[in-house]
């Protein structure tokens, strides 16, 4: 695992999510995005979530990679079978909380959140990395059947780079590459 990349990742997500937040005006945080049914503001919520649920997949790795695969593989299924469940909690979760937090707060949460992660991942051993387990690989385009630790560390920033390409910001640009008036 490159974790140079990993760092470099983070801190660009950090300062691009900061940048999202001042550029944008009130009217264009209260704009529904593309392809979702949240505003622009309830994704940037969801974008940071990612991040947010960090310590719980590391956790959830670090217990159950420790055991047989059997149990993983258990416990993946019993997931994916609650998905519909979980993708009610996640719409609803990102919603209220992007509809609650000033920008202040997402921003502040944000650069707290990623600084915790970087000391988590400079602690972790190489042993420590590439222990794994299987995943809900419904719950996420992001979550394969069976991921590492180092995979999980991966996971916040691909699934926020997903996401910035479903805001309807100014900064963001049209798809077809013109700058929203």
């Amino acid at each position: 695992m490159d974790r140079d990349a990993v760092h470099q990742d983070w801190e660009r997500v950090r300062l691009t999510f900061g940048r999202l937040l001042d550029e944008a005006s009130d009217a264009d945080l209260r704009r529904r995005s593309d392809g979702t049914r949240w505003t622009n503001r309830q994704l940037l919520f969801h974008m940071l979530l990612g991040f947010l649920i960090m310590r719980a997949l590391l956790n959830l790795v670090r217990l159950l990679g420790r055991l047989p695969p059997g149990v993983s593989r258990g416990y993946a299924r019993l997931l994916n079978a609650g998905t519909r469940p979980f993708d009610v909690v996640n719409y609803l979760g990102s919603w209220l909380a992007g509809n609650t937090l000033t920008r202040r707060a997402m921003k502040r949460l944000c650069d707290h959140t990623i600084s915790r992660l970087h000391h988590r991942l400079d602690a972790e051993t190489d042993t420590d990395l590439a222990r794994g387990m299987y995943y809900p690989d419904r719950w996420d385009p992001f979550f394969t059947e069976y991921m590492t630790l180092a995979d999980v560390y991966r996971f916040p920033a691909q699934h926020f780079d997903f996401h910035q390409q479903q805001l309807r910001l100014p900064a963001q640009g049209n798809r077809d590459g013109r700058q929203e008036q």
